[in-house]
């Protein structure tokens, strides 16, 4: 069961509330005809049966706090400074938020100074000596035709404490921090200390996830451009493959945890004949292996194959590596797709049948490209709406869009958004369509039905 069923199947359990600094007594200085009222939520599902199960057993609908505009805020325009930060790996559509959130303080509440955080967390850290930038709408202009971040970005813990009292030392009083589940949870705690120590600093954070593997938040920012990146790549692959004997196309996704992106760009240009993803405890050897569907696909008369794997997928296979870990602690994944390509192509050697491997691993290349169409939608909606939260006084919280459509922008909790990962359902119909897409099965297991694999 995952948190969105935990929720689901006991909503008291769980605070789907976000803190607020206090009562918004100041009128908002935007010039709208339309403001949401207080109570405005979005429901947590749209299943109707879950949703009125879920109300028998809370007596009450699950539901967050809807996103937008208030008729009265919490921080005085005039008064307020505002700090944006980038943490963590690349993503497509990081120039975008920025952009966003520094256009919205400027037109809609006259916030006059913001500043950008250099190079992540260690930008609030004295001894690192990283210079933060003012930003104003005429430095922010084009940034978004560009990849990466005008900010820079770093990985790693840094002490909430001195975070906070830089914060206090700035004057800043609006913190927006842009990443994923590990910056979160940095944000959850800079959040908590802010409020320990009874300061009036909203902090909001706009889910960076190029895995796609954050819950309640919908589809994060990156994740449909990293799709359609991945698409000529896997092109290429079946190309490559189409063109040798026995060719072989082996494409490495990124996924560290999560297999969206692999199980997305599969539906997408649906040429795949075996997705691997770290959801999926795939082997090697035996008679449900890897190699031995290679094989019989083959043997039935097919004259390639293409395989998709994301990078955190088959870890356990790779037994004479030791464990590393990166400055953020996440246990850095060993390279599946070199391993694969080695293992495929000896494999097929020993038994002096001819194959041709090409391995492609793009993954790099599709982080760093700027948002593409609705990417590009989500990225400003996403900023806009956070600031909008934070001008209201909401802090410790996550701008999100379950429901992945332009209108249940909603608040989630940080300490709700970030208690597990996000990961693929292998009996939803996400994962059934990927098989289905692939005939992977048919080559896994061709005598019976393989509950583990779909």
């Amino acid at each position: 069961m995952n948190i969105f069923e935990k929720v689901l199947a006991n909503p008291s359990a769980y605070r789907l509330d976000v803190d607020t600094l206090g009562p918004c007594k100041i009128d908002s200085p935007i010039r709208i005809q339309e403001f949401l009222p207080d109570d405005a939520r979005v429901l947590l599902a749209i299943d109707a049966q879950k949703m009125s199960e879920a109300c028998r057993r809370d007596g009450r609908l699950p539901s967050f706090e809807k996103a937008g505009p208030r008729r009265k805020i919490f921080h005085d325009p005039a008064w307020s400074r505002a700090a944006i930060v980038t943490c963590g790996g690349l993503c497509p559509g990081l120039n975008h938020v920025i952009k966003g959130i520094v256009e919205i303080l400027s037109f809609d509440y006259g916030i006059r100074t913001i500043y950008g955080i250099r190079y992540g967390y260690q930008g609030f850290i004295p001894r690192y000596g990283h210079e933060p930038l003012l930003l104003n709408p005429d430095i922010v202009d084009t940034i978004h035709e560009k990849g990466g971040t005008i900010l820079g970005s770093s990985r790693g813990q840094q002490p909430t404490p001195e975070i906070v009292d830089t914060l206090t030392r700035m004057n800043i009083n609006l913190l927006f921090c842009i990443g994923g589940d590990g910056t979160l949870r940095a944000a959850r705690e800079i959040a908590e200390e802010c409020m320990a120590r009874r300061l009036g600093i909203s902090v909001v954070g706009i889910p960076k996830t190029i895995d796609n593997d954050l819950n309640f938040v919908g589809r994060s920012f990156g994740f449909e451009t990293a799709v359609a990146a991945a698409t000529p790549v896997i092109q290429a692959a079946h190309m490559e493959a189409k063109g040798a004997v026995r060719g072989i196309g082996l494409v490495k996704l990124m996924g560290r945890d999560s297999g969206f992106i692999a199980a997305y760009a599969t539906l997408a240009h649906p040429v795949v004949n075996f997705c691997l993803i770290p959801e999926l405890d795939f082997e090697l050897e035996g008679e449900t292996g890897l190699l031995t569907a290679l094989e019989r696909r083959f043997a039935s008369g097919k004259d390639h194959a293409v395989i998709v794997v994301a990078e955190g997928a088959g870890q356990h296979l790779i037994t004479d590596e030791p464990e590393r870990r990166d400055a953020s602690g996440n246990v850095i994944k060993k390279d599946i797709g070199e391993f694969l390509r080695r293992r495929i192509q000896a494999h097929f050697d020993a038994k002096g049948i001819e194959v041709s491997v090409k391995y492609l691993d793009p993954s790099y290349a599709i982080r760093s490209v700027p948002a593409q169409g609705t990417d590009a939608i989500r990225c400003y909606l996403l900023a806009r709406n956070a600031v909008h939260a934070a001008m209201a006084g909401r802090t410790n919280c996550v701008v999100g869009c379950p429901h992945n459509n332009n209108y249940s922008y909603c608040l989630i909790p940080l300490p709700l958004a970030t208690v597990e990962r996000q990961k693929v359902d292998l009996k939803s119909d996400l994962w059934k369509a990927v098989v289905d897409a692939t005939c992977q099965l048919n080559y896994f297991q061709p005598n019976a039905e393989n509950h583990r694999l779909g």
